[in-house]
């Protein structure tokens, strides 16, 4: 089988309520890089709402669409960091959970709490995704969000549905927007989501909220919990430097910031310089700090972890220890279905590692409207890489995922999320005599530098070229040369 024709784009992701890609840019017609630019697109909304709309109406919008052109009003114009005081707006947050009358409510919630740099998507997706599966009721908070808005909203695993969000969103909105003035004004477009996440996660009356830092820690909007369960740090590297600092040392400080007082805390491997600052945070703290090692995958007796990629061993095994403490501080460790054995993790553990699904982290999506018998098969990589680190871990990934002997077998793994699960049912037979054009999809938001992250990518997919016993060996590897 030849080699197949390697593309490599990028997505970026913008923080419009709801978004769709278009392509902006190209480079030559053999080895490509896109970056695909997501804009604000409103969609109309099939299901009828009954609910009371907020301060933003026009007869010729729907419900869902109102609240969409609401939420963008939200959007700061202004630059990330200029003469923007992080702590000053930080603790501006607290006078809006009083205007919500959320006090009780969020201190009353049994919140898991993750921050990091790389893998708090994924390590938060797991740890749902476990805790779901030994009978909670579960509500997840991530971001960004990939098509729709409400999948930052997940309720045992879903995505909370436009009734529910329409309902919730303007009980939040109007009320703030009665209350808030020029000394205080409507809250930014996070901030807004972050109150939202804990009025529908206490409304909803979950057993457990897995909160995801949207970035840093420290003066991060979902940081006003004062009393977490436990709280985790994913793999740290260079990311935000404009906000969080320049060095390691300082980044590591401001993901630190979301330690409280005697509340447990797991961390994954780090560069020395990043887990000595977490260490000494957690030291001032009294905050007992441990450090999870890569599962074992003979711990998942057989079974394969839902994401794909060498470096979700590390992030599952960060999920395994939030949950497990969770459900020790809960006072369910010592259920009769959650007791390890020697050997392999607890069946609800498992079930929910190998079950887990998150769009857009290593997942494969053939063209359903491509792959035909008259054309050449097209498959979409997407990964939401975005940094140097993450972008040599997606490309391990991938060079794995395109070798010629794991064709039949990722096309045979059922990718579970909705958009793709009948895309990926395709007639294996037929691939041996069709060429395979293969486009990698990575996260390049406007403030990233596409020279800093494609290297590092190029380089590890060159690596594999030059190690492979391919026909397309050597044009492959000439292809990412003429690149650089």
């Amino acid at each position: 089988m030849a080699v197949p024709l390697l593309r490599l784009c990028s997505f970026s992701l913008s923080p419009t309520p709801y978004t769709t890609p278009s392509i902006f840019h190209s480079f030559n017609p053999t080895t490509t890089f896109l970056r695909f630019k997501l804009h604000s697109t409103l969609f109309h909304s099939t299901i009828p709402m009954s609910q009371d709309k907020g301060s933003t109406k026009s007869s010729s919008m729907t419900p869902y669409e109102e609240a969409l052109e609401a939420l963008s009003s939200l959007i700061t114009r202004r630059t990330r960091v200029g003469d923007v005081n992080l702590e000053e707006r930080f603790n501006v947050l607290f006078e809006y959970v009083k205007m919500l009358d959320l006090e009780e409510a969020i201190s009353n919630m049994k919140i898991i709490h993750v921050a990091g740099t790389k893998g708090k998507g994924s390590t938060c997706t797991f740890t749902e995704s476990i805790l779901r599966n030994c009978g909670f009721r579960t509500g997840l908070f991530t971001s960004p969000h990939l098509i729709d808005i409400r999948e930052r909203f997940r309720l045992d695993g879903l995505e909370i549905s436009e009734e529910k969000f329409l309902a919730y969103f303007w009980w939040c909105y109007d009320r703030l927007k009665e209350k808030t003035d020029d000394k205080v004004p409507m809250p930014p477009f996070f901030h807004f989501l972050a109150l939202l996440a804990f009025k529908i996660f206490s409304a909803e009356q979950v057993d457990v909220s897995i909160m995801e830092v949207g970035l840093g820690g420290k003066y991060d909007a979902t940081n006003v919990v004062q009393a977490p369960v436990v709280c985790g740090i994913t793999s740290l590297g260079y990311d935000h430097m404009e906000i969080l600092g320049n060095t390691l040392g300082e980044i590591a400080g401001e993901k630190a910031g979301i330690f409280k007082h005697r509340i447990p805390a797991f961390t994954v491997p780090q560069p020395d310089e990043a887990m000595h600052v977490l260490k000494e945070k957690a030291s001032r703290l009294n905050v007992p700090l441990q450090v999870v090692n890569p599962v074992d995958a003979r711990l998942l007796d057989g079974s394969t972890l839902g994401l794909e990629g060498e470096h979700q061993y590390t992030n599952a095994a960060l999920a395994v220890a939030l949950c497990s403490m969770w459900l020790k501080m809960s006072g369910h460790l010592q259920d009769t279905n959650l007791e390890q054995t020697q050997h392999t993790l607890p069946e609800p553990f498992i079930k929910g590692l190998a079950t887990a699904s998150l769009q857009g982290r290593a997942q494969i999506v053939p063209d359903q409207h491509v792959n035909n018998e008259a054309s050449n098969e097209l498959v979409f990589f997407l990964d939401g890489a975005h940094s140097p680190e993450s972008m040599e871990a997606c490309a391990r990934w991938f060079t794995l995922a395109i070798k010629g002997q794991d064709q039949t077998s990722f096309h045979q793994k059922m990718d579970n999320s909705k958009f793709s699960t009948e895309m990926v049912k395709m007639n294996i037979g037929e691939r041996d005599h069709k060429k395979s054009t293969q486009i990698l999809l990575f996260n390049c938001m406007s403030v990233r530098d596409p020279q800093l992250l494609l290297p590092q990518l190029m380089k590890t997919c060159a690596d594999h070229v030059n190690s492979s016993k391919s026909v397309g060996k050597s044009h492959a590897r000439e292809q990412s040369r003429q690149e650089y």
